[in-house]
């Protein structure tokens, strides 16, 4: 690279933070600003302006604020106070929103439960926020009846919309309560922007969601520095599909249109024979991803309205360069922002350079002034790895190591925990790089370059040990994903009698052009021997969570047993390639008849 495109970037990104600082530095957890006080200011300035368009509605600023504000007198007349909390079940919807701004105007505080969970996964995460009042729509109230017993009997659900027989109608009695403003004097007097006033739920691949707690001052960082970091303005149409009990859809991109007067165009959930649809129809400039929506839409035939957009931005995290590539060359999207960050956790950054497969850069000319380290790691107890004298050691560039934020006192280096007082403890590590500080764990391997741009390489616990080296799942897709025919590729590591380590199996959404042979030959030429998929199963879907990550714990206790699997199922039988498996071979394979 020349200098003079070296200065041009530096000068770009230095512009681009400096926008996102001067957006987040009057942030502290002692201030009595709050974030409901932050949309009242934008509403003020912008009140007849289109805020939200969902389903052929549009609600202005000032109609948007006003419905909130029956939420907050609800809330008060049903006898909730400061620290109560309300868990909020519904689908993406207009009043969505709405609702964790209007309870935080009177210190009530919101649990964004997931719309898709039932049973036992419900009944925990409606328990662990502690909240009696429920609020629902038709589309969930169901899901909440089958699980109501599990809970304490004082649990209240409301109903939006679908209120019916003895269901309580939030509809109707929102209908009494006030549009006006609280009085902000006597319902948030003394009330910090330290203090709880959301749970979001980790949609994690495995076990039961963990609530972590988000402070009022983590909200206004998430939303005033996405406002920033996009530089959107008033006249851009956001489009948003993502479930707004995440963050990235619920707070990333809503921030960057709600605190800048532009419009959310909301659909209820994200539809790839709609999406270009919607972006063309409705004049979308921006729209927010997950990695994997990217990929839904570079597999899809390609539809008329894929290029006659007028989007100048996607947002989002989690985009594999090989689509990253694939979207540039079929959509023309002027500007990609990747983006690095996690609900609970005190570590982000942003791709402003535009550099394909990057989550992030952070100059050497910065180091002083950023919060997070990467360290090594062993993969095998999971654990960083400490020298001598019991100290963590720094990653050098091309290392890759677990990524760690020092926790501070400022909004955008806390770590407020979780619900659980043991899951928060978990996350600390303490004493990396002298006694008494104390590290957030992001549990995300990284590796940095020499230019100090970093990349996303794999979950802990998603890399596993095979053949003395370490595989990861996230590189080993990318390049399965490489193979024409392959859709989509789910690694994984499985147990094999006899054997130390896990062996890497792939689960493999294919196309009608997908060949087995040629899948051989990919993999041979692409990838070291020993993160070569020794099994692989070919599936026409895959289950996914609602921020589209796999669901990986059933494929690894199903393994490459027959007996569990339906779908094609082959091993790579040496001197072969790969060949189905039956109840014989796979018996084989357990009594060590092969050398693999």
């Amino acid at each position: 690279m020349s200098l003079f495109s070296v200065i041009k970037r530096d000068i770009h990104f230095i512009r681009s933070a400096l926008r996102l600082l001067a957006r987040i530095k009057d942030i502290e957890p002692s201030s009595l600003n709050l974030l409901c006080d932050d949309f009242e200011k934008v509403v003020d300035h912008y009140g007849p302006r289109p805020a939200m368009q969902f389903e052929g509605k549009v609600l202005t600023y000032a109609e948007l604020d006003a419905l909130s504000n029956r939420f907050a007198h609800w809330a008060q007349g049903q006898g909730l106070v400061r620290g109560d909390c309300v868990a909020l079940l519904m689908p993406n919807r207009a009043e969505y929103v709405a609702v964790w701004i209007g309870l935080s105007k009177v210190g009530v505080e919101t649990a964004l439960i997931n719309n898709n969970l039932t049973g036992p996964a419900l009944a925990h995460c409606l328990s662990i926020s502690g909240a009696h009042q429920i609020i629902a729509d038709a589309e969930t109230i169901d899901a909440f009846e089958a699980i109501q017993a599990d809970l304490p009997r004082s649990t209240k659900a409301w109903v939006l919309e679908g209120a019916k027989g003895d269901r309580h109608d939030l509809t109707q009695a929102l209908k009494s309560c006030s549009p006006l403003r609280p009085d902000r004097a006597s319902t948030r007097k003394g009330l910090t922007a330290g203090e709880t006033m959301l749970y979001i739920y980790t949609s994690g691949t495995t076990g039961l969601p963990k609530a972590a707690k988000v402070t009022h001052a983590r909200t206004q960082t998430y939303m005033r520095g996405f406002a920033g970091a996009t530089d959107v303005n008033a006249k851009d149409r956001v489009y948003i599909t993502l479930p707004l009990y995440h963050a990235t859809g619920g707070f990333g991109a809503m921030g960057a249109a709600l605190m800048n007067g532009a419009t959310v165009v909301l659909r209820r959930r994200f539809s790839l024979t709609q999406f270009w649809n919607d972006v063309v129809e409705e004049r979308c400039t921006v729209f927010v991803y997950i990695g994997e929506l990217c990929r839904y839409l570079i597999n899809q035939e390609p539809v008329e309205g894929e290029r006659k957009h007028h989007l100048r931005l996607a947002l989002g995290n989690g985009l594999r360069g090989d689509v990253w590539e694939k979207m540039n060359q079929r959509f023309a999207i002027p500007e990609v922002l990747e983006f690095y960050g996690s609900t609970e956790g005190n570590v982000s950054m942003f791709n402003w350079d535009g550099k394909i497969g990057a989550i992030g850069r952070a100059p050497a000319y910065l180091k002083s002034s950023v919060n997070f380290k990467l360290v090594r790691f062993d993969v095998e107890t999971e654990q960083p790895i400490r020298d001598a004298r019991g100290r963590c050691i720094e990653c050098a560039p091309g290392e890759v190591g677990e990524c760690i934020g020092l926790i501070g006192n400022k909004a955008r280096t806390g770590f407020s925990g979780y619900a659980d007082r043991a899951a928060t403890e978990k996350k600390i590590l303490t004493g990396a790089f002298k006694t008494g500080d104390r590290w957030f764990r992001t549990g995300d391997l990284m590796r940095r370059d020499k230019e100090d741009f970093y990349y996303f390489v794999d979950r802990i616990g998603e890399t596993f040990r095979w053949k003395s080296e370490n595989v990861s799942t996230a590189e080993v897709s990318q390049q399965l994903t490489g193979c024409d025919g392959v859709q989509e590729a789910i690694v994984y590591g499985v147990s094999v009698e006899g054997f130390d380590g896990r062996a890497g199996m792939a689960s493999l959404v294919v196309g009608p052009e997908f060949d087995l042979v040629t899948f051989a030959s990919h993999v041979e030429a692409q990838l070291p021997a020993f993160a070569r998929p020794l099994f692989i199963r070919l599936t026409t879907e895959v289950e996914t969570t609602g921020t589209f990550k796999y669901r990986k714990l059933d494929l690894v206790e199903q393994g490459f047993d027959p007996a569990k699997i339906t779908q094609p199922l082959f091993f790579k039988k040496p001197g072969e390639g790969y060949v189905p498996i039956s109840p014989e071979l796979y018996d084989q394979i357990n009594a060590g008849t092969f050398r693999i």
